[in-house]
């Protein structure tokens, strides 16, 4: 394989001329980056986590650890295939099987780099691309949860039907945000292809604050911060992760809504949360991070947007975007249902829609530069965002006195222990001390004269 000099931006002309084996071999290269990426992440997100509570995490299969997931795949293969009786075998048998293949599907349309040669065929590092390629990927987003209400539903037992409810309604919760957030990049970019959004944030623009003039990017996630923000909560919310992984709280419905799976079907689910996880990973670069063009300090070599280094720079970004799914899995506790609607509805979907509306005035002024007053406006926006989200939704109660609390409980109730922790002697004990005192007390003496 060689490849070009020059960058050259890829546009829906470029596809479709490309001869079969090597539309087949971009089929199998997006595939093989799925199954690799969720076998490096389970161990990545496992070191990580390990890192944070202060323990090595998997480090005895294979140098450093690396072949504990292959290792745990196999055992999976090998265990027994339990077919609950009450089960509704076909769905039961393609529930997982819709999950992953969702996964998967969406990276077709990701351009994982700039037109290349190979073999003498002068082509883009992306197996397709449409004119709606983004509504594609806000499809196979969706579809996935079906395989998790399916499976739940099928299995014939309560708890995994209530683990596909809540994956239902956590669906309707934030795909909603997500939608919204995705109409703002369409909105800036002017176009629904992925390749088309890629080229949009190839270029900056110069900012003029104080007389001086700064450089800024042409990534949206700078330009728009409120509507990246919303994205990746919203992606973490539909891929059940972390501090939204309601459909199996395990604490509360017995693993959800895989409880009655085993063996090789136990194995696709998970590997579908770690596929869909690399997949929006990959999603997020693309829309809202420049896709596979390199952050700006290296943008002053020349060469590092054109041939396979493009690539180099997608997966780093990839990576730093899973590091954060992680880091959010090690950090935040799960939320309560109540709390999980109330930032979906209350929260995340009006001010997606303000800022849309926002986007749209700023858009309209036609003696302002576009991409300096989205970072004006934008940037406060977002950190108004970030402030909404955090700020607690009621105040502290003051904490009551001792007293207030032992005077709020019911009558006949156990007392509080002492606030010193020490507990009163047993009445048994205080009795045969009091019993045998005098006889010490003359021992006592005896000892003390002498």
């Amino acid at each position: 394989m060689t490849s070009s000099i020059l960058a050259q931006d890829p546009t829906l002309a470029d596809f479709g001329r490309d001869p079969w084996w090597l539309v087949l071999g971009k089929i199998v290269f997006a595939f093989a980056f799925g199954l690799l990426a969720t076998l490096l992440g389970v161990w990545f997100e496992r070191r990580v986590v390990g890192y944070m509570q202060v323990r090595p995490g998997p480090n005895q299969v294979g140098p450093f650890g690396l072949l504990q997931t292959l290792a745990d795949g196999l055992k999976m293969a090998f265990k027994e295939d339990i077919l609950p009786k009450a089960a509704d075998k076909v769905v039961y048998f393609f529930a997982p099987t819709i999950s992953v293949i969702c996964a998967v599907t969406a990276l077709s349309v990701v351009p994982f780099g700039p037109m290349v040669s190979i073999f003498g065929h002068h082509t883009p590092l992306q197996v397709t691309d449409v004119p709606v390629a983004v509504l594609l990927l806000l499809a196979c987003s969706s579809m996935g949860v079906y395989g998790i209400v399916l499976g739940g539903w099928a299995s014939g037992s309560t708890y995994p039907l209530l683990g596909g409810l809540r994956s239902s309604a956590q669906m309707i919760s934030y795909e909603v945000a997500m939608g919204l957030s995705i109409v703002a990049v369409f909105m800036t970019a002017g176009t629904m292809s992925t390749s088309g959004i890629v080229a949009k944030q190839a270029h900056g623009t110069q900012l003029s604050i104080g007389g001086f003039e700064l450089p800024a990017p042409g990534w949206y996630a700078i330009l728009l911060l409120p509507s990246f923000i919303i994205f990746f909560i919203a992606t973490v919310g539909e891929t059940n992760r972390a501090p939204f992984d309601l459909p199996e709280a395990e604490s509360e419905l017995v693993a959800g809504f895989m409880t009655e799976y085993s063996s090789l079907k136990f194995a696709l689910f998970m590997l579908s949360e770690y596929v869909a996880m690399v997949t929006m990973s990959a999603v997020t670069t693309t829309l809202f991070l420049g896709g596979w063009r390199a952050p700006w300090p290296i943008t002053i070599w020349e060469g590092a947007n054109s041939g396979w280094w493009p690539m180099l720079w997608f997966f780093g970004k990839v990576i730093a975007l899973v590091f954060v799914f992680v880091w959010l899995r090690g950090t935040l506790p799960r939320l309560r249902y109540d709390q999980f609607m109330r930032l979906g509805w209350k929260v995340l979907l009006p001010i997606n829609l303000v800022w849309i509306l926002v986007l749209s005035g700023l858009r309209s002024i036609e003696d302002w530069d576009t991409r300096g007053k989205m970072i004006a406006v934008g940037i406060p926006a977002g950190i108004l965002l970030i402030a909404t989200i955090f700020w607690p939704s009621r105040k502290p109660q003051p904490k009551p006195t001792t007293q207030e609390q032992v005077d709020s409980r019911p009558y006949g109730s156990f007392p509080l222990p002492p606030m010193d922790l020490q507990v009163p002697p047993s009445p048994r004990i205080t009795r045969v001390v009091a019993e045998r005192e005098p006889a010490n007390i003359v021992a006592g003496s005896d000892s003390r004269e002498v």
